[in-house]
């Protein structure tokens, strides 16, 4: 018998009656059912783990369950079809490994979800609260977490897990001690954030905006927003749907919400809940007051002032304090790879001021980061890397040129453009009369260390610096080639 340390995040009867799952070598497998994580990918595998091989495009994960037992898996989901395909095999590992529970189920990603749906219903205290939109999720869903802090025990999504498995991984983090579980959710298919909503079911749940990410999957923004908004389907008649009051999208964000709708915005009046706009300070953010409480946001940018509208708005619907939305949001630090705003001295001996917003890129992102560092005063000059925003489809080479448009406008003293798409903004610069642009075709490591060597050779004292692209570009890898180590 295995020593009782800790209870199993889910026992053998919640685990199967979840989604209609069972063992291979039958019910004596019941006494030694035990996981206390849960995993997809058999790197990732420790001592306790739940296995779940997820069969994609390229992979099966399948074929990385021996190594999972290796490193301690102790229980594992296996497809229907791979079992029947080799049953003999998995008849054995089982009977090899008695320790092990293997549970047959007809889909593992599917499994995944209903086991983590199940895996949430346990914590029927837990206030939930969901995050979703175009742009800006991870930074909302942070700053959300940084206020709801000052009251409650909070548990979040890590990084940006998010996705189809990301969201179920992140639920299994729930433990009883937390109060409020604050998670986002990500799409690049048609009803992700419908399949995901239905593991969280989520009492709260905010749209940031209705933009152009993943256009090329889906087709329209009119399509974007019916899939966002099913992020408000399982709000209850006692729960909150947030939706961005100037998005064009808000009026069909909201039909058929069952709970109550809060608007939130640049427009929204103090009398309605709003803010009152201050300040705009540049590159050190901007100050507003919200219900009396003046707070100074160290985030820059106009948008980063509404993602913490957002913020505002649902902390205060769950009895955040003026005071503590104050100390949450003054204390929020740059999310990893999001306008991460840093003062910089380079290799060659030239302080800048260094943009890192490459974890993620879209027209409409793009366009709010031009604004922003077209707002900028007091500067010497403005020197933009912008890389290929991905899966835009057939409105790639529009968007592109859209983008590198706005760029020549905010004048900056040198653009390079990075990538394979990049080139539509390239040609459309050089038809335009704009000389200060060089072009890098790739993005591999010579590409970078060629991207670096421009900077270094252009850049003067006082210049902003803006990495901009999407994450499969990795700009930022661009840093340390340019910037001085610190002794």
């Amino acid at each position: 018998m295995r020593e009782e340390i800790k209870e199993s995040l889910m026992t053998a009867d919640e685990v199967l009656d979840s989604m209609y799952g069972s063992f291979i070598v039958g019910e004596k497998n019941k006494e030694n059912f035990y996981f206390d994580s849960v995993v997809t990918d058999s790197r990732n595998v420790c001592k306790n783990s739940l296995f779940v091989p997820l069969i994609g495009q390229s992979q099966n994960g399948h074929k990385y369950i021996p190594q999972a037992i290796e490193k301690g898996a102790t229980v594992i989901f296996v497809a229907e079809q791979e079992y029947n395909l080799e049953k003999v095999r998995y008849n054995e590992m089982a009977a090899k490994n008695e320790s092990v529970c293997f549970v047959i189920v007809e889909n593992t990603l599917t499994a995944l979800q209903y086991a983590a749906a199940a895996y949430v219903e346990k914590f029927p205290y837990l206030i939930k609260v969901a995050v979703t939109g175009s742009s800006g999720k991870t930074t909302t869903k942070e700053m959300i977490v940084s206020v709801l802090k000052q009251k409650f025990n909070v548990v979040y999504t890590q990084g940006n897990f998010n996705s189809e498995t990301g969201l179920p991984l992140s639920v299994f983090n729930i433990r009883k001690e937390h109060e409020v579980g604050v998670f986002e959710m990500g799409m690049n298919r048609k009803n992700e954030i419908g399949e995901i909503a239905a593991v969280l079911k989520a009492k709260y749940a905010l749209v940031t905006n209705v933009g152009t990410a993943h256009i090329g999957i889906l087709g329209s923004r009119k399509n974007i927003a019916i899939e966002k908004r099913k992020i408000f389907k399982y709000v209850p008649s006692d729960g909150i749907a947030f939706i961005p009051a100037e998005d064009d999208y808000a009026e069909f964000l909201g039909e058929n919400v069952r709970g109550k709708i809060c608007y939130y915005g640049n427009s929204v009046s103090e009398e309605d809940g709003g803010a009152e706009f201050i300040k705009d300070c540049g590159l050190e953010g901007s100050v507003f007051k919200f219900q009396n409480e003046e707070i100074h946001l160290r985030n820059p940018g106009i948008y980063n002032y509404r993602n913490a509208l957002g913020a505002c708005v649902v902390a205060n619907a769950l009895g955040v304090s003026a005071k503590q939305i104050k100390a949450g949001l003054e204390n929020f630090d740059f999310v990893s790879g999001r306008m991460e705003t840093i003062n910089v001295e380079l290799k060659n001996g030239v302080h800048i001021t260094l943009i890192k917003d490459c974890y993620n890129a879209n027209p409409d992102s793009m366009m709010n980061v031009l604004d922003f560092c077209c707002s900028l005063k007091n500067i010497n000059k403005k020197v933009y890397v912008l890389g290929d925003m991905l899966e835009l489809g057939e409105k790639s080479k529009e968007e592109h040129e859209k983008v590198t448009k706005k760029a020549i406008e905010t004048k900056p003293g040198l653009m390079i453009l990075v990538g394979e798409e990049m080139r539509h903004g390239y040609e459309m610069a050089i038809k335009a009369g704009f000389t200060d642009v060089k072009y890098i075709c790739s993005h591999d490591e010579k590409a970078m260390n060629e991207a670096a060597e421009m900077i270094l050779a252009h850049a003067h004292e006082n210049d902003v610096v803006l990495l901009k692209a999407s994450h499969g570009i990795a700009l930022e890898r661009i840093v340390p080639i340019i910037v001085k180590e610190e002794k």
